[in-house]
């Protein structure tokens, strides 16, 4: 580090004291600071730009020299700069400016930073909230020690809909999971808390409502009830503030009209408002600039002061803060306590990151070697993936796999993939030779027993050539493995799909091999719900393994062998085809409810499609199999301040240890307005050995029975209550009522 270039910042770090010796406050040291700046300077602030190296969006031309706009203040952060010698090379060139304000380093670690874990929506099937939160903590230790200060992840988004691409980003369909699995992302990210060399800033994506774009289509606009938007979209949102996170991300979407960075509704009455948050707000990608052509504003200049004014506080990538919020506050169009307010809530965040004290501190080298890929992290990352899996059929028990076959054939176009294993959002910071591929995984744990391959074909085939060679390779083994699915950039940003179905001539060939009569195994690969409506009717075993990340070869051998009993349940509804959709558990009843899929006379159905999802919300098998019974409540009515003790026994009746994932659900009969058929409100994940018993409990009180009026209040109703507790959302085991009075 060059100490004379830095011997500035140390003497504006030494103002940030008073004579005593006593240090100052961050929001001393913040007005301290505000008061040096000028008003081009604080609006640099605001400006965040994006790295040489890579992009997420559209890129901006003809931005100029960026390492000469930080020398002049012009930028207060940078994403997509990624290692220890980028973000230094950045940040030597703040330290050349006047004030030496240090920049923020943001890069989207999704799921994983050198290492990676299963996509987000895999890592959700797992219901394994330690499991995530380790998963995130994994990844902000890697990233930190990488030099990133920032990341814009979890996306909290809920996402009812399979066509959308970022299905894959989220925690699936339901407020209570995705609210458990959004607090378990921002702690893991934040760590110890701001400043500790081994955590990163969180950042809840994207504000609001992003995941019901209309069509499924990326970008697209949202129109909905604020009595959905606050019951089902928000309460991650609010749970992710509530658990600390650092940052908030606008969506590109607009709201009922309304683009949701020009929306004070959502960022002052709301976030900054009802929920007290203090951390700062981020456009998306140029999400400000995109209000001229969503014809909300009619120029930059229009959507800078609708933007600032509405509560974002930094400009990602459209630059219309950097190049109009110093002519609109000349103007009066802009009051400039706004934009102090904003600059406020972001160097506060640099302060409490240690960015003044050491602009460095995330850059170090040694550290960066010794942190990346450590063999715990490894571990983790196995453990991970493995329990990402789900079990959607295993009919005649083909699964596990015997380690006395003589011959496995491992078939598909997907068998020997590597670098498609770390799926949409990776980044490519790890050797891609240090990713197991399904191929690599079998050859470790098949032991004794001859793997033979054939492609049969590639995912978005047309050609057929291939399928005589997958029949014959086939034939000569005892069981047949298949991999297929989705290439990776099917599902992510961008990516909506309109047909949801397995691609090319997959099933085909699937079709194909269960003509030899051997067992066959099919593993699907993807980032959303696929239709395989035939696969799903015919093939006796099917394993959905998502995007697993670099162990994914590892991880799914050990469920094919056994040494690892699925646990994963589904987070999000599976469709029988794309006429369904969108299709969730928890929907409201109607005044003609059919009484099974055959009922179609005059209700509220298909007459030629069932209603019910091919497979529904919560499920998923295992290699065991687990009984419920002996339900016992503590009372059959509460007050609303009270609470009820619901317990039950949960036995392993099967010959393999496993865990099952116990779910809770409501469903209040009369209120208003309506309530959803059913509600997850709990759920607990146990291990059991053969034969083991042990009673669980779960407490129903208040908070679990309240809702939202016609009025957005919060609260109860009187009323008879549901009690439901099974396997999955289409699965009740126990099922009993109680009052609240």
């Amino acid at each position: 580090m060059n100490r004379f270039k830095l011997l500035p910042l140390y003497c504006l770090i030494a103002a940030f004291s008073v004579a005593d010796g006593q240090q100052l406050t961050v929001a001393q040291k913040v007005d301290a600071l505000m008061k040096k700046m000028t008003l081009a300077e604080k609006i640099g602030q605001l400006n965040q730009v994006n790295g040489d190296w890579a992009a997420t969006g559209p890129i901006t031309t003809d931005v100029g020299d960026k390492l000469e706009q930080i020398r002049k203040g012009q930028i207060g952060s940078v994403l997509n700069i990624t290692g220890v010698a980028h973000t230094r090379a950045f940040q030597d060139a703040a330290m050349q400016s006047r004030l030496k304000i240090p920049l923020l380093f943001g890069q989207d670690v999704i799921h994983g930073y050198s290492i990676t874990f299963p996509i987000p929506l895999g890592e959700a099937a797992s219901w394994d909230i330690a499991a995530i939160e380790r998963s995130a903590r994994i990844a902000g230790t890697e990233a930190a020690a990488g030099g990133v200060h920032w990341t814009f992840a979890p996306m909290v988004d809920i996402a009812r809909d399979p066509r959308w691409g970022r299905v894959m980003e989220g925690a699936g369909e339901d407020p209570y999971l995705g609210s458990q699995i959004a607090r378990a992302r921002v702690k893991g990210f934040q760590g110890n808390g701001f400043g500790s060399l081994d955590a990163i800033m969180a950042c809840a994506k994207h504000y609001a409502a992003y995941g019901a774009a209309i069509g499924g289509r990326d970008y697209n606009s949202v129109d909905m009830s604020l009595h959905t938007l606050w019951e089902f979209y928000l309460p991650p949102f609010k749970a992710a503030a509530e658990a600390g996170a650092a940052t908030f991300m606008n969506s590109f979407n607009s709201l009922n009209g309304t683009p949701a960075s020009a929306s004070s509704y959502l960022q002052r009455d709301i976030l900054k408002g009802k929920w007290g948050f203090k951390g700062f707000v981020v456009s998306d990608w140029n999400s400000i600039g995109e209000m001229v052509q969503q014809g909300y504003a009619k120029d930059n200049d229009q959507a800078a002061e609708f933007a600032i004014k509405a509560g974002n506080d930094m400009d990602m990538e459209s630059r219309s803060y950097i190049n109009n919020l110093e002519k609109l506050v000349a103007a009066g169009k802009v009051p400039v306590k706004l934009i102090g307010e904003a600059v406020r809530r972001i160097l506060t965040k640099k302060f409490e990151m240690g960015l003044f004290d050491d602009p460095y501190r995330y850059s170090n080298a040694d550290r960066e070697k010794s942190v990346l890929n450590k063999p715990e992290f490894i571990a983790a990352a196995r453990d991970m993936a493995r329990k990402s899996i789900v079990l959607l059929k295993n009919q005649g028990q083909v699964l596990p796999l015997s380690k006395n076959l003589n011959r496995i054939a491992l078939i598909g176009p997907l068998v020997k993939a590597k670098k498609e294993m770390k799926g949409f959002w990776s980044l490519d910071i790890g050797d891609e030779g240090k990713i197991v591929s399904l191929y690599e995984g079998m050859q470790q744990a098949a032991g004794k027993t001859q793997l033979l391959y054939a492609k049969g074909c590639d995912i978005t085939d047309t050609s057929r050539t291939g399928f005589d060679e997958a029949f014959k390779t086939a034939m000569q083994a005892d069981e047949v493995v298949m991999a297929m699915g989705e290439r990776p950039d099917m599902t992510g940003e961008a990516k909506s799909r309109a047909n949801i179905h397995l691609p090319g001539v997959q099933e085909e060939l699937i079709q194909k091999i269960m003509a030899t009569g051997k067992p066959v195994v099919v593993l699907l690969m993807s980032g959303r719900p696929m239709v395989f409506n035939w696969t799903a009717d015919h093939v006796p075993a099917i394993l959905y393994t998502w995007w697993l990340g670099n162990e994914a070869g590892n991880a799914i051998a050990d469920v094919l062998y056994g040494n690892y009993n699925p646990s994963g349940k589904l987070p999000i509804t599976f469709p029988r085809t794309e006429g369904q959709i969108p299709i969730y558990y928890n929907h409201y009843n109607t005044g003609r409810p059919p009484q099974n899929d055959s009922d179609v006379n005059y209700t509220s159905a298909y007459i030629d499609l069932p209603n019910s999802p091919k497979f529904a919300f919560g499920y998923g098998l295992s290699y065991t199999a687990f009984k419920y019974s002996n339900l016992k409540l503590s009372g059959k009515s509460l007050q609303s301040n009270g609470a009820i003790i619901v317990s039950f026994d949960l036995t392993n009746t099967g010959k393999y240890a496993g865990e099952e994932v116990a779910q809770l659900y409501l469903r209040q009969l009369i209120s208003q307005p309506v309530r959803p058929v059913k509600e997850l409100k709990d759920f607990q994940k146990i291990m059991l050995q053969p034969g083991e018993t042990k009673t669980l409990t779960f407490t129903i009180d208040k908070e679990k029975l309240s809702f939202y009026n016609d009025q957005l209040q919060w609260g109860t109703q009187p009323g008879e209550f549901n009690l439901m507790i099974g396997s999955a959302s289409d699965d009740i085991r126990l099922q009993d009522g109680f009052e609240l009075l």
